[in-house]
């Protein structure tokens, strides 16, 4: 796609500070990082949301980020931290191709969430469990 700033950085016509590549997989640290070495991790091809996403490409974002999570976090001299999948506008989601961003964690980071948590009212819970189920077969 011309317009995704995601997919012009792919076909190189963007700099990027690579950290692993394969025949489906770029990573690259984010532009504008949360904490040092704040890295993305995408599939090559163009796909907004992450259901698009066929299932063996899903599982080479997915090994990548074991190998390329743990080396983020040792050259930072992190304690951890977190992946994270923004999918939809509504959830955060600025660029319109699916990233995965690797965010290197330590005690005391103030990066921290703002998630309200919530409970379900008498018999919703059943009630999402069931509408959920539903939509599994």
């Amino acid at each position: 796609m011309s317009d995704c700033v995601f997919c012009r950085i792919v076909a190189g016509e963007l700099p990027s500070s690579k950290l692993y590549e394969d025949d489906l997989v770029l990573s690259f640290l984010d532009i504008a990082p949360l904490a040092p070495g704040h890295s993305l991790v995408i599939p090559k091809n163009h796909y907004e949301f992450y259901p698009e996403v066929p299932a063996d490409e899903a599982a080479a974002v997915v090994s990548a980020m074991l190998t390329i999570a743990p080396a983020v976090v040792a050259s930072q001299g992190a304690e951890g931290f977190n992946l994270l999948l923004a999918n939809g506008a509504c959830a955060g989601q600025v660029v319109p191709h699916v990233h995965f961003h690797i965010i290197p964690r330590r005690a005391g980071d103030d990066l921290g969430f703002r998630w309200k948590h919530g409970s379900y009212a008498e018999g919703e819970m059943e009630n999402v469990h069931r509408s959920i189920l539903e939509q599994l077969k």
